[in-house]
């Protein structure tokens, strides 16, 4: 006698109930006014003074961060305890790179879904202004000797093997976008797929010209309703993302130099994400949750997929993780009217559309019988994206998710996916559906 299996039950609703972010402030010659918790705290504020709950309801906190401060050592329970969510309230951190901030949501997705939480705060938070100044591990090593002589005369023996160059540290950001597998920089694996998918600079530069256009727009027009001004301790307002320049020129471009491939590369400091600090939190609730708080939903969160490939082409780590999750979902292209496709360089973002309609590409790589097709630029980062905001990268991932969420009301979409490429050979996306 055949059994009839039982339907896969589904897993309960999890959705994103509001979010904030602060402004990301380009880092300049200086650490900035804020560290990654003051960041965190300064998004966190007004998204919890404007919920109907304490903030003690929380079941946890989880805040992304790749540089931790040496002072904010866990920046995400640091953060909870100052944003009151009390001394019962755990909180942690992650780290995936570009996608801390989007892994925090998933992490907190997963938790709410199997049933371990209720309500969680998850986010964000980087401030590469503060990344620290290496010394080499000689000089680390002198230091050693000199600060343990028991006697003068060792000391005086340590002080004469000091050399000029123990005085030269590095910068630790630029040792970190460096992947120390495959030896090369964030902006030369960007420069592998510029030339793989016949990525122009003329291209790239009008693509980077358009994510400033946009982001001035989205300004002006009031149309990042996520953004809350934040002020630092010497009273100057942070309103908005202070790298744009919305009156960029594809001919102001062009007169930059290569950065990373001279004299011929495609990928410049101009087409190319800024290096800022910002923070970005969320809130994710159970349909319980919901229910007790009197909650308005923002979005579903449908599912999160993430995928592994060569870390020399890392930027395509966007491509492999959404298909995957569409896939998965049995939706298709044409099924999802916005997208949020993380700007770390604009020659990885066209890489990444053109990948999607190279058939040989999408047949030999994505196990497709026919090419993914095109993303229309009309539901792709319509407000402009890491270009011309910046990309704190343990915020971004959360940053985009919560975008997309906004955007998909905006345009009436039923589904929305926001996704980044992820140093080492990684890409993250996750699925949402509006409410």
């Amino acid at each position: 006698m055949a059994v009839t299996p039982k339907p896969k039950a589904l897993p309960p609703p999890v959705y994103i109930i509001d979010g904030a972010r602060t402004p990301f402030i380009k880092a300049r010659d200086a650490p900035g006014p804020f560290t990654p918790v003051d960041l965190a705290v300064e998004a966190g504020r007004p998204l919890l003074a404007r919920q109907p709950f304490e903030a003690s309801e929380f079941d946890e906190a989880i805040l992304g961060c790749v540089n931790v401060h040496a002072d904010e050592v866990n920046p995400g329970r640091i953060a909870g305890l100052r944003l009151g969510l009390g001394t019962a309230v755990p909180g942690w951190t992650v780290q995936r790179n570009c996608a801390s901030g989007q892994q925090a949501l998933d992490c907190a997705f997963r938790a709410i879904a199997d049933g371990r939480a209720d309500l969680i705060l998850a986010g964000g938070t980087e401030a590469l202004s503060h990344a620290p100044l290496l010394f080499s591990t000689q000089a680390a090593g002198w230091f050693g000797r000199l600060f343990t002589a028991k006697s003068v005369s060792r000391r005086l023996a340590a002080l004469a093997r000091f050399r000029p160059s123990y005085l030269k540290p590095s910068l630790a950001i630029l040792r970190g976008l460096t992947d120390p597998v495959v030896k090369l920089n964030m902006g030369q694996t960007a420069e592998i797929l510029a030339h793989r998918f016949a990525v122009t600079r003329e291209a790239a530069d009008a693509y980077a010209v358009e994510s400033h256009q946009r982001l001035a727009a989205a300004h002006a027009q009031g149309r990042l309703p996520e953004l809350h001004a934040m002020i630092a301790r010497n009273g100057t307002v942070y309103d908005h993302d202070d790298g744009v320049r919305g009156d960029n020129s594809v001919e102001h471009l062009a007169k930059l130099k290569p950065a990373f491939e001279r004299p011929f590369g495609q990928v410049t400091a101009g087409n190319s994400s800024q290096i800022t600090d910002g923070a970005c939190w969320t809130i994710l609730a159970s349909e319980e949750a919901v229910r007790r708080h009197n909650l308005t939903p923002l979005a579903r969160v449908v599912d999160c997929a993430w995928s592994g490939l060569d870390p020399s082409i890392m930027g395509l780590g966007p491509v492999l993780a959404s298909t995957a999750l569409l896939q998965r979902h049995g939706l298709k292209r044409r099924d999802i009217g916005a997208w949020e496709i993380n700007e770390a360089f604009a020659a990885q973002v066209l890489a990444c559309l053109a990948a999607w309609q190279d058939k040989d590409f999408c047949r030999d790589i994505l196990g497709l019988d026919e090419p993914f097709g095109e993303i229309g630029r009309h539901i792709l980062n319509v407000d402009g994206g890491a270009i011309s905001l910046g990309h704190p990268v343990g915020a971004s991932g959360a940053r985009i998710t919560l975008h997309v969420a906004h955007v998909m009301r905006r345009l009436g979409a039923r589904y929305g996916v926001a996704t980044e490429c992820i140093g080492g050979g990684m890409g993250g996306a996750m699925l949402l559906e509006r409410m």
